[in-house]
Formats: C-alpha cells, structure tokens, sequence
C-alpha cells in the first residue's frame, strides 16, 4: 500500500487552572501523615521542576476536570483556520490511568466533543501511548483512508496522587533520600513528580498553504523491550519478589487498599540500572543503521525526561551510541509544565511551534521513553 507525506498542522495543549509552585503543591495534593512531607524538597530539587498544573480547583480543593474533559479540551484548541469539529473522522487518544477502566479514554474524550459518528481508538500504557495514538492518526492518513485524523494525549495524575490515597511515609525511605536521590520515584515520592494536562494534534495529508508553519512526520519508531525486561513503573498491581505482578483483582478489596494498589509506584533500582540503555543506547543504535541519521543532522532534540535528575546521564548514553547532540539544541519545557506523561511531547511541540524559533527546512527528533516494561517512541519531524 502506497503511503503518502502527512503534516501535523495544527497543535493545542490545555492545562487546567493556575500553574502550581513548589511550595502550594503539598496543599491541593494534601498531606500524608500527620506532618509535612520531608522528601519534597529534596526530590524538587532533583527533578528541577518549578511549576505544574493540577484539575484541582485551588479555592476550593475538588476536581474540576476530568482526564477526558482534559483531552477535549485540548482537541478543541484545533479549531480554526479551516478545521471544524464537524469534519472530524479520525480520533486516537492516550492516556496512562483513565477516569475509568472502561470505556476506552478516546470514547470518553469523543462524547465529550460536539464532532459527529466517527472512527475512535484509545491507546494505553505510560508515557509512549501517546505516540501510539499519534501514529495510529498519522499511518491512517497516509495510507489515504482518512484525510485528517486528530491525535490526542492527556493526563489527571492528581487524581491518584491525592493524599488519602497513600500510606503514610516511611521513615527509613525519606532518610535514604540523602544518598540515593532516585528513590524518590516509589510512592509517595511520585506526588513530586507527575501532573496534569493534555495536548492535541491535527494530521492531514494536505500540505499547509499560505506559508503556514507545519511539521512533516518523516517517521516514528517504538520499541518495546518487554520480552526482555521486566515491570518497572506500574499501577493497580503488587510487584512480588519473583518480579511478577499481582493484579488488583486477584486480592481482595482490603489488601488492595491497604497495600496501595491503586498508587503509582516504580522500581528505581531497575529504572537506574536501565533506563539509559535500554531508551537511548540500544534503540539509537537501530536509528542511526536504519535511517542513516547523523546528531549533525538534527537542529531540536525534544526529549521527555521525567526528572532534570535524568538530563546528563541521557546525554551520556547518548554519546555512549555515538549520537551526541549539543545541549544547545535540546528543548524542553519539564521545569514550567511538568511531568504529563503520555500528552508531555504534544504539550512540548505546542510550545515550540508556537515560540517563532522554528524555520523551514529543520529537522526535529522527539524521544519519548516509558518505564511502565522499558518502551521508546522516536519520532522525527521536518518543519515545513
């Protein structure tokens, strides 16, 4: 099947309510235990981020969001120039923890839209679903069954990281703090990390007229290393010692509470040990052998790290495969938006392309990981 140039040429981001500093954030997500967090300070000051947005209504601390009103949102921000909601045919939408386990986040963020009968698909994970629905959207239109296709990611972290949903901290973890600061992914730990928002694409097949600014998807890979390690970031679950997971509906409901089965938790020895390898060195590899990409080649390096904790030691493994890329060119937005997950690179791009800095002819390579079961998108863009 011939398959034929597709543009991103239009991009939204929403982000509930008023940005969240540092300070404020124990206040909305609410406190565990009876005495302030102790860890806070230390993992904000590792993972660098300054502000961040909750679907939590600061005068009155109730959620005025959902995840999918989050998503649809942002899929409104298309509008414009040509596009209506009317002609929408095409809609994939990502999300790590939906408002529910079922139906699917993409059906919920569809009934939240006034757009017509159309194809829906959610995809699911961690951080790479959102690059799974952006490529579910962009193969549909090149392959011509459809002539746009909107692609959607979103996040209400909060949600799970409220107070009452944690056991309180343990001591001897908040003292280990001091000399090994990535343990601050496990638990409560995480309530300094993620946050809420959603960003939107709009993929078609025509190129952009009027000299508009549009961005060409050359490709996206993903790779997925779940064959050969094992959980690392998971939800819902109780990592045993064997490194299996027991599901929440394998326990009964007491232990599922009790045990915080419904919190996010990781495994941060495994995420140290391999995060860099298996993201960076091992698929850039495979990039640069299959597309014969050089670092000199690329004018922006977009990566979504969870933590500035992560920012030299991603630039070490990449110099490890040979695809250094100057610092210089690198663009993120983590210390003013925060840790969206899956919708993190389309809030990312909305910022770029919206900055004025892009011009025609560069080249943009996007680097998405997850460490749900070590999974990497790729993707590189051509402004046009």
């Amino acid at each position: 099947m011939s398959v034929k140039p597709v543009y991103i040429i239009r991009t939204g981001s929403f982000l509930p309510n008023a940005p969240v500093a540092n300070d404020a954030m124990e206040t909305l997500l609410g406190q565990v235990g009876e005495r302030p967090s102790r860890s806070r300070k230390m993992v904000l000051r590792s993972n660098q981020i300054h502000t961040r947005y909750y679907a939590i209504d600061p005068n009155t601390g109730e959620f005025n969001y959902t995840n999918a009103q989050l998503c649809a949102a942002a899929v409104r921000q298309l509008e414009g120039d040509g596009f209506s909601l009317q002609e929408l045919t095409c809609l994939a939408a990502a999300t790590s923890i939906a408002d529910q386990i079922m139906p699917g986040h993409g059906s919920m963020v569809h009934g939240e839209l006034d757009a017509p009968v159309c194809e829906v698909i959610s995809t699911a994970g961690v951080c790479a679903s959102g690059m799974s629905a952006l490529k579910y959207a962009w193969l549909n239109v090149a392959t011509g069954l459809h002539a746009q296709a909107v692609a959607a990611a979103s996040e209400a972290a909060s949600y799970a990281m409220k107070a009452e949903n944690f056991e309180p901290e343990l001591a001897d973890k908040v003292a280990a703090l001091e000399t090994h600061p990535e343990i601050a992914f496990e638990k409560d730990f995480l309530r300094w990390m993620l946050s809420d928002g959603a960003g939107a694409f709009l993929l078609s097949g025509t190129a952009p007229q009027d000299n508009a600014l549009a961005l060409r998807i050359e490709w996206i890979d993903i790779f997925s290393y779940a064959s050969e390690m094992p959980v690392c970031m998971y939800a819902g679950a109780r990592k045993e010692a064997d490194g299996s997971l027991t599901g929440w509906q394998a326990v009964d409901r007491q232990t599922c509470n009790t045990q915080s089965f419904l919190s996010v938790k990781q495994d941060v020895k495994l995420l140290n040990e391999q995060i860099i390898t298996y993201t960076a060195e091992k698929p850039l590899a495979q990039i640069k052998q299959k597309y014969g990409l050089a670092p000199e080649d690329i004018d922006y390096f977009l990566p979504h790290y969870s933590s500035g904790y992560f920012r030299d030691r991603l630039a070490a493994g990449m110099e490890r495969a040979g695809f250094a890329v100057d610092m210089s060119r690198w663009f993120t937005n983590l210390s003013s938006k925060g840790n969206t997950g899956a919708a993190s690179m389309y809030i990312m791009l909305d910022e770029l392309i919206h900055s004025g800095r892009l011009q025609r002819g560069e080249k943009i390579l996007c680097y998405i990981p997850e460490s749900g079961r070590f999974t990497v998108a790729y993707m590189l863009l051509e402004v046009v």
